[in-house]
C-alpha cells in the first residue's frame, strides 16, 4: 500500500512537510508504523499550487529516502496547498506514470488501498470511462482508473456525490466477479481551493488517515513552537499517519467519512457508495 499528506493553508516551505518533521513522509517511506507494509520504496511525487492554472507535479520511481531532486526541491518550493505521496505497489509496474499524484487540468487525486481483483475488474471499469476522458489515461494503477471513473461521474461539479458513485460503480461490479470486499481506500482530491479526503473499504476496516487539530488551539498549547507561529488560523494537514507525536496534534478520520477542508469552516460527512 501507500503513504500520503496533504496540507492546506498559509504558504509554507515543503521541507517543513516533507523532511523536518520527527516521522516525516521520508521517514514513512523506510519505516511506516500504520501502513500494510513498513517500506513504500516504488516511487513518490508531489503536488503543490503556485502562480500558473494547473498545478505542478514531480514523480520519479526512486525511493523518496534517496532522492536528491526531492530534497532539492523541497528546500525551494513554497506553496499553500501541497500534496505528496510514496508508493508500495499493489502488483502494477513500477513506473514514472503509475506515481500518484495524478493530474487532470486543476485537479490533484492520490490513493492508500486498492481495487481488489483489479485485473478482473479492469475491463468493465474502463468501460465506464466517458471516451473523451479515457485517451488521457498514460499509467495502469488501479488508482489513476479510479480518478477518471470519479471525473466522468462529475467531480468537478460535486466531489462527494462522485467519488460515492465511483465507489458503488467499483463495488457492484467486484460483486459481479465475485469479490467480496473490492475496494480498500484513503483518496485525496482537490481543485486547488478546497481539498476533500475519503476513508472507506467495503470490508469496513479502512487503512489510517489522520487530521490535524485547528491551528489556534495548537499554538496555545504550544506557545515556543515557531512552525505553528508562522502558520494561518486555517491551516490543515491530512495524513496517512502523524508526522510526530505531540499530545494533541492529530485526530482520526472516522471510517466511512468524507472530510472537506475548505475556506471557513471544515466539514465530515457520511461515507455511503452509491449504484445508479
Amino acid at each position: 500500500m501507500c503513504r500520503w499528506l496533504t496540507y492546506s493553508g498559509s504558504p509554507i516551505k515543503l521541507e517543513e512537510l516533507l523532511l523536518k518533521p520527527a516521522h516525516s513522509l521520508i521517514d514513512q517511506s523506510l519505516h511506516s508504523k500504520l501502513g500494510a507494509t513498513t517500506t513504500n520504496g516504488d516511487g513518490f511525487g508531489i503536488g503543490w499550487y503556485g502562480d500558473e492554472d494547473t498545478p505542478g507535479v514531480f514523480h520519479s520511481v526512486e525511493p523518496a529516502w534517496n532522492n536528491h531532486n526531492l530534497r532539492e526541491l523541497a528546500q525551494h518550493i513554497t506553496a499553500p496547498l501541497v500534496f505528496a505521496h510514496i508508493r508500495a505497489s499493489t502488483g502494477t509496474a513500477v513506473q514514472r506514470t503509475n506515481c500518484h499524484p495524478f493530474r487532470h487540468g486543476r485537479w490533484l487525486w492520490m490513493h492508500n488501498g486498492a481495487i481488489r481483483e483489479f485485473n478482473a475488474v479492469k475491463r468493465e471499469l474502463a468501460f465506464a470511462v466517458d471516451p473523451s476522458l479515457y485517451h488521457l489515461i498514460e499509467g495502469s494503477t488501479d488508482t489513476e482508473l479510479f480518478f477518471y471513473l470519479a471525473l466522468s461521474l462529475g467531480l468537478e461539479d460535486d466531489p462527494p456525490s462522485a467519488v460515492e458513485r465511483a465507489v458503488g460503480l467499483i463495488e457492484a461490479t467486484g460483486h459481479a466477479h465475485g469479490v467480496k470486499h473490492p475496494i480498500q481506500m484513503t483518496v485525496a482530491t482537490t481543485d486547488g481551493a478546497s481539498l476533500w479526503a475519503f476513508r472507506y473499504s467495503s470490508e469496513h476496516n479502512s487503512r489510517s488517515l489522520f487530521y490535524s487539530t485547528d491551528v489556534e488551539t495548537l499554538r496555545a498549547q504550544y506557545p515556543d513552537h515557531p512552525v505553528l507561529q508562522s502558520l494561518s488560523d486555517e491551516a490543515r494537514l491530512v495524513v496517512s499517519e502523524p508526522l510526530g507525536d505531540l499530545a494533541g496534534v492529530w485526530n482520526e478520520v472516522p471510517d466511512s467519512t468524507c472530510a472537506i477542508v475548505q475556506p471557513g469552516q471544515d466539514e465530515m460527512r457520511p461515507f455511503t457508495p452509491r449504484s445508479d
